[in-house]
């Protein structure tokens, strides 16, 4: 952790002249979602250090105050110390726990909070005047696993969709309840069989009995959202019961996660994730000429840096990163959070400008969308093998098709 608050804090030593603009940044860099907060942050001080390289936002230099923020407890206070230390923007945090009164705080004391990777509900104090999204999110998720379930794998296993029955597991907080609404919505929407819904508590969770309440439901279908140590032991729990099931799929924070693939080996092939994009697994094709060089810039460096390439939180961070910096900051009149917001508002880029897919454009103040990325990327995956994930969904971002024999009905 020090050694990233460090690197952060000398983030503007390529540039020379005036001050550097100062720019917060809480992401939980220990903890339980320590794993993914450190993988996002590598990706916004990437994106710190290119803009830097580049000249910086007209001649001054990014510098990043890092502030590490494990949980939710911690985040008022370190919107609270940043403010006080007369830094007035902030990007963050990785977690929806985090990002909620993060958020709300900011925008109370007048900052901006441009969000990196959390998907969370965000229609709260500020949505689209002081407080911002990049990342798809959590009802984007959520929505997107059934659509894909629906209009995508059942077709192509020759099942009906109405036919299926759904069982939807979230982990009873911001984040969880977030990304099953979006899920339970669209089988509304669609008018498909909800099974049950099952929300646990992340502290007293026991998988084996969580899991057995699911399959009384019978379902065909087992959509989770979880935190990664709670993901892998309910999957697990399905493979063990040996649940008799058409497909699991999961979201961010668990399913999507190399360390997912590492812990439950074989039990996790065949599983799906939906989730933003990550660098490895997503179709260059989709992105515009200057989207792809940039993701070859970033995979590179990241790859070289850090022995691996650029998972899903990680690019995710730089690209929304990258946003501000590269998009929204160089077209602001000034550096006042009032002056960003106006800026971000009125910024426009197709789908595929960013690395990760995404383009811009955020939704109005006082709308259902204030302040969400309206063009945000996301995506279905395959897990082939324990180290391997595919993009079989949508098609624009699609690497391969998706492969029925690993399904746990084949």
């Amino acid at each position: 952790m020090a050694g990233l608050a460090l690197a952060a804090g000398i983030a503007a030593a390529c540039t020379t002249g005036s001050d550097p603009i100062r720019i917060g940044a809480i992401y939980p860099l220990n903890g339980a979602q320590g794993p993914g907060g450190i993988e996002e942050f590598r990706g916004v001080r990437l994106a710190a250090e290119f803009v830097n390289a580049d000249g910086g936002v007209r001649g001054r230099a990014i510098a990043l105050d890092a502030i590490d923020v494990p949980s939710s407890d911690g985040a008022s206070a370190a919107i609270a110390q940043l403010d006080d230390a007369g830094v007035e923007l902030v990007v963050g945090s990785y977690g929806s726990t985090i990002s909620l009164p993060a958020a709300d705080t900011a925008a109370r004391r007048g900052m901006l909070f441009w969000e990196t990777g959390a998907v969370g509900q965000m229609t709260g104090r500020g949505a689209g005047e002081l407080v911002f999204r990049v990342p798809a999110d959590g009802a984007v998720l959520g929505g997107a696993a059934i659509r894909f379930v629906a209009d995508e794998l059942a077709p192509d296993v020759g099942r009906d969709p109405r036919d299926l029955r759904f069982a939807v597991v979230n982990v009873d907080d911001v984040y969880g309840r977030a990304v099953a609404h979006g899920a339970t919505e669209e089988l509304r929407r669609r008018g498909l069989h909800l099974a049950g819904r099952f929300p646990y508590d992340a502290t007293t969770l026991d998988a084996t009995a969580l899991v057995r309440r699911v399959a009384r439901a019978r379902p065909d279908v087992v959509f989770v959202s979880a935190y990664i140590v709670d993901g892998v032991a309910i999957q697990r729990q399905i493979a063990r019961q040996r649940m008799p099931l058409l497909a699991a799929i999961g979201t961010s924070s668990s399913y999507c996660m190399p360390e997912f693939g590492a812990a439950l080996g074989k039990d996790a092939i065949g599983t799906f994730a939906s989730d933003k994009p990550d660098a490895q697994a997503l179709d260059p094709q989709s992105l515009t000429a200057s989207g792809r060089a940039l993701l070859e810039r970033a995979s590179d460096a990241y790859r070289e840096r850090y022995g691996e390439a650029m998972s899903a939180p990680a690019l995710t961070g730089f690209s929304g990163a990258w946003a501000l910096f590269d998009e929204v900051l160089p077209r602001s009149e000034g550096l006042s959070p009032e002056e960003v917001g106006a800026a971000a508002r009125s910024a426009s880029l197709p789908r595929g400008s960013l690395p990760n897919g995404s383009g811009l454009e955020f939704g109005d103040p006082g709308t259902a969308n204030a302040g969400t990325n309206l063009r945000a990327a996301s995506v279905v995956w395959q897990w082939v093998d324990p180290a391997l994930h595919v993009v079989v969904w949508p098609q624009v971002y699609a690497t391969d098709e998706v492969d029925p024999s690993l399904l746990p009905s084949a």
